[in-house]
């Protein structure tokens, strides 16, 4: 397996991060309960324990198991209790049902994280450097595979407070001080040239296979807004009749709206919400569920969790649309850009398709992100559930178009 990189890392470099990105792991994990940690809300979230061994699982099966001299499984029931999707790894417990597995306990989960801990430590003891030439990119593929599953913790266990009346507080954080309505910065228009661009991944670090290869992509001239559309910007859409004017929205969108009764982004609650009651009351305006539990509507802040449908409405209304993902990497070079990452995700109007020359990784990471290039969209930035360091300009984040359950938002285009 090669992934971009000049050269390999030293293995105690490594070391450094693996431990920092299995500690980070069972922090995120510690302020839930053990009914918290088993809970599946839908088909597409995970419950946090199930996270927790499923990237376990990644060290042990990929890495471990063909690489390390003499390792012994922990388990190997759960070869079948936590593999995802890789069929060249046979069968496995289905998607839907993870939340059934109230065995293996939590503590039974945490010490399977150990002991597969302890064997990449004694690999990377051992190793020597023709197998190194091999282990490495396993091992870092590893870190940023499990970097992906903490956002998706947060963004699952989101979703699964959000399902609870009480609506509880992931990480309860003090009040916000009592302040006065702001409204944000007035949007600004950044020119872009177009032309002939280069895009994808090149050079040092980290990357996807889906992030290449590096190669031009040709633009037409556009402008590209300086930051995201804001709370207080899409409360506008909500009061001028946004979600009851199917003009606006795609097809598959305005049947989404219909049948999912959608009238504002996710977690959105309005004065009259009866989860409200439980909150206190007294509400007014618009309230938004978080990781840190119900809180007033901040006008300036990113709007998030939208569909791609929503997206594409709120452009339309606007009179303007979503960037290409090539129009949105280009403008990263953009000096007067703001919010570019660590806000939310940001849909683009792109397809979610191989590049041209595209080839996945080989063997089982062949199935990592290939197998996946159909019927989604691009989201580009990265978002507050992201973790620090995790992205970069060419990152491909992608889900289909109705998914709303990510810290999702929007930045505007046009043409020029």
């Amino acid at each position: 397996m090669t992934l971009s990189r000049p050269s390999p890392q030293a293995p105690h470099a490594l070391r450094d991060a693996f431990r920092t990105v299995r500690s980070a792991s069972r922090e995120l994990a510690a302020p839930l309960s053990p009914e918290d940690q088993c809970i599946q809300s839908m088909p597409d979230a995970s419950p946090t324990k199930w996270h927790l061994a499923h990237t376990t699982w990644f060290f042990e099966t990929v890495l471990l198991q063909p690489h390390a001299d003499g390792y012994r499984a922990f388990d190997p029931r759960f070869q079948y209790l936590f593999n995802s999707y890789y069929e060249a790894l046979g069968p496995r417990h289905p998607r839907p049902q993870r939340g059934l597995l109230t065995r293996p306990s939590i503590d039974e989960v945490h010490a399977y994280r150990a002991h597969v801990e302890a064997g990449v430590e004694r690999l990377l003891d051992t190793v020597d450097d023709a197998a190194w030439a091999t282990v490495e990119p396993i091992l870092t593929l590893g870190l940023h595979h499990e970097q992906q599953h903490q956002e998706l913790l947060l963004t699952d266990i989101l979703h699964a407070f959000s399902c609870n009346p009480l609506l509880p507080a992931y990480r309860p954080a003090a009040a916000p001080a009592l302040r006065l309505a702001t409204v944000p910065p007035a949007m600004q228009w950044r020119a872009q040239p177009g032309g002939h661009v280069e895009v994808g991944h090149g050079g040092a670090g980290f990357a996807f296979d889906n992030e290449t290869p590096r190669h031009r992509a040709l633009l037409r001239p556009y402008a590209i807004a300086d930051r995201l559309v804001s709370c207080g910007d899409y409360a506008q859409f909500i009061a001028d009749g946004g979600y009851q004017r199917p003009e606006l929205w795609l097809s598959d969108g305005w049947a989404a709206v219909q049948s999912q009764g959608w009238r504002a982004p996710a977690y959105w609650l309005a004065p009259d919400d009866p989860r409200l009651a439980f909150q206190g009351g007294g509400a007014t305006g618009w309230q938004v569920f978080g990781l840190h539990g119900v809180r007033p509507m901040a006008p300036e802040a990113p709007v998030s969790q939208l569909s791609f449908y929503e997206a594409a409405a709120y452009a339309e209304w606007a009179g303007a649309r979503l960037p290409t993902e090539f129009e949105w990497e280009a403008a990263c070079a953009d000096d007067g850009m703001t919010e570019m990452t660590g806000h939310v995700w940001q849909w683009t109007r792109s397809s979610y398709d191989p590049y041209p020359g595209f080839r996945p990784l080989p063997g089982v990471a062949a199935e990592y992100n290939g197998k996946f290039m159909v019927g989604q969209l691009v989201l580009r930035g990265g978002s507050v559930a992201t973790p620090a360091g995790h992205t970069r300009p060419s990152y491909r984040n992608f889900f289909p178009p109705a998914a709303r359950w990510q810290f999702s938002g929007l930045r505007l285009a046009k043409d020029l």
